[in-house]
């Protein structure tokens, strides 16, 4: 009876940190290029009171008693689907058609990665993201640049004043990673390579699988509202039906109790 409450109690845990992922997924559906996360279970130990193919009298059992100990979360998985583009009206604004993260730098020197293209220029004429983070590359803007170019290979030219070809500033880098899923994220829109998603494969945009740039856009969330409300129904569902099982259990050791 005791452990009817406790194996509900697991079940109650994790529907809880699954309503936990689902609300993080629906307070970001308006962040560029956040990308959804799945909860997903696995059951816990058993506890076998007669094991499966146990000899007795001579005979062999077709199958044992084993009592299942509950459920946990034993990943929350990110999906990386392609977002929504979305045209802006800023040519600095870039988004990833594809495969691919854009390398950023940190103040401490460690290259991070995001999917958001949102850019912008600071004080210096350096390209940065909207936190201030500048590309890695670094890629610097005259000031005098009459217009900026971002072709899908990640190219950036600019026209200046007194020049009839445009000049070249640079190009953005992409990376790729045998296993996306593994990158450890970091809030703001930045990622960080773990050893479950193996090093970054850095190249030009394009190549070698890698998603092409697209100029005065960016890519929106990938979380489905609607089907978030609809997972959020479910855990509620399954959150109640774990309760009410706490409740039966109490009430059968109730009565047990009462009986003495």
């Amino acid at each position: 009876m005791f452990r009817s409450l406790y194996v509900a109690a697991t079940g109650m845990v994790a529907q809880e940190t699954k309503l936990d992922t689902i609300s993080n997924n629906l307070a970001n559906a308006n962040t560029a290029g956040f990308k959804r996360q799945e909860a997903e279970f696995e059951d816990l130990v058993y506890q076998n009171v007669r094991t499966p193919g146990r000899v007795a009298n001579g005979t062999t059992g077709p199958a044992g008693v084993q009592v299942g100990l509950g459920s946990r979360v034993v990943a929350t998985n990110r999906q990386f689907s392609q977002g929504a583009i979305q045209q802006t009206d800023n040519q600095l604004d870039v988004a990833i058609e594809g495969r691919g993260f854009m390398p950023v730098l940190r103040p401490d020197g460690e290259v991070v990665f995001t999917r958001a293209g949102n850019l912008r220029l600071d004080a210096q004429g350096q390209l940065v993201t909207a936190r201030g983070l500048p590309t890695e590359p670094p890629i610097n803007v005259p000031p005098d640049a009459t217009a900026v170019t971002i072709g899908p290979d990640g190219t950036i030219t600019a026209d200046l004043p007194g020049q009839e070809v445009p000049t070249q500033l640079g190009q953005l880098q992409l990376a790729t990673f045998p296993n996306p899923s593994g990158l450890q994220a970091l809030g703001h829109n930045l990622y960080q390579p773990s050893a479950a998603s193996g090093e970054p494969i850095l190249g030009a945009p394009g190549e070698q699988g890698r998603g092409s740039i697209l100029q005065g856009a960016v890519e929106a969330s990938n979380v489905e509202v609607v089907e978030e409300m609809i997972g959020m129904i479910r855990t509620q569902r399954s959150y109640e039906i774990n309760s009410r099982v706490i409740q039966a259990a109490d009430e059968m050791l109730r009565k047990a109790t009462s009986m003495q």
